[in-house]
C-alpha cells in the first residue's frame, strides 16, 4: 500500500497542526497529564483516519474491454433505467456507488478506450445520496469510447462533505482500464451509464472494489 498524492499536502499540514497543539498544551498547562495523554490519543487517531483515507492498496487486476468494472470502492445504492441528458439524451441504465469516508477514494478508468467527452460542471454540495446530486452537485462527466464502437459514461460527484474532485484525464486521451483517472476527496459518489442491453453484474447495497468488481458485461 501506499499514499496517493493528493495527500502529501493535508497529512503534512495536519501533523504540523497536531504537534503545534499537543505542544501548546503541554506548555500552557504543564500538570494536567491526563489531558496531555488524552489529546495526543486523539491526535494519532485523527492522523491515521487521514492517512488511511489517502492510502492507494495494491490490486491485481486483469483487463476485458467486455466488462465495465468499478470505477471507485464504495457500495452499490443505485440501479435503474433512466434518461441521460447530458450526453447520449437518451436512455441508459445508471449504477451508482457511494463511497464513505472510510473508502479507498482513488478513481479508475472502468473500461479502456478513447476519451471521447470530458467536462468540469460546477455546482452545489447536497448529501451524495440526494436524487438532484448527480446533476446538481460539483461534478466532472467523462465518457469513453471502446475499440468496438461503445461509449460508457461515468460521473465523479462531490457530496456534503466532499469539495474537492480531481482528473488526470482529458479529451482524446487513450486510457486503460482499471488506471487512476482521478480522485474525491473525502467521500462521495460514482455514476456509471451503461448501455440497457448490458448485463448488469451486481446488485444494490453490494460493496465494489474500484478497478476489480465487474459491475457490468457489454454486448458481443
Amino acid at each position: 500500500m501506499t499514499l496517493h498524492k493528493e495527500g502529501y499536502t493535508i497529512i503534512a499540514g495536519a501533523t504540523l497542526l497536531l504537534l503545534i497543539l499537543n505542544a501548546a498544551i503541554q506548555h500552557f498547562m504543564p500538570t494536567i497529564e491526563w489531558l496531555h495523554l488524552l489529546f495526543l490519543a486523539i491526535s494519532v487517531i485523527f492522523l491515521i483516519l487521514i492517512i488511511q483515507f489517502f492510502r492507494v492498496p495494491k490490486r491485481v487486476v486483469t483487463t476485458d474491454e467486455t466488462r465495465i468494472v468499478a470505477p471507485c470502492d464504495g457500495k452499490v445504492v443505485v440501479i435503474e433505467e433512466v434518461v441521460e441528458s447530458e450526453y447520449f439524451k437518451g436512455p441508459r441504465r445508471q449504477i451508482s456507488i457511494f463511497m464513505s469516508p472510510l473508502n479507498v477514494h482513488v478513481n479508475w478508468n472502468p473500461i479502456s478506450g478513447i476519451v471521447q467527452y470530458f467536462k468540469y460542471h460546477p455546482g452545489l454540495y447536497l448529501v451524495a445520496w440526494h436524487p438532484k446530486s448527480s446533476t446538481d452537485n460539483e461534478r466532472t462527466t467523462t465518457v469513453i469510447r471502446t475499440a468496438q464502437g461503445q461509449e460508457i459514461l461515468f460521473r465523479q460527484i462531490a457530496g456534503a462533505v466532499a469539495r474537492r474532485i480531481r482528473w488526470y484525464i482529458k479529451e482524446g486521451d487513450a486510457v486503460q482500464q482499471s488506471t487512476q483517472m482521478g480522485f474525491i476527496k473525502f467521500g462521495s459518489r460514482v455514476d456509471i451509464f451503461v448501455p440497457l442491453d448490458a448485463k448488469i453484474n451486481v446488485n444494490l447495497n453490494d460493496k465494489t472494489v474500484g478497478s476489480v468488481t465487474v459491475l457490468a458485461e457489454l454486448p458481443a
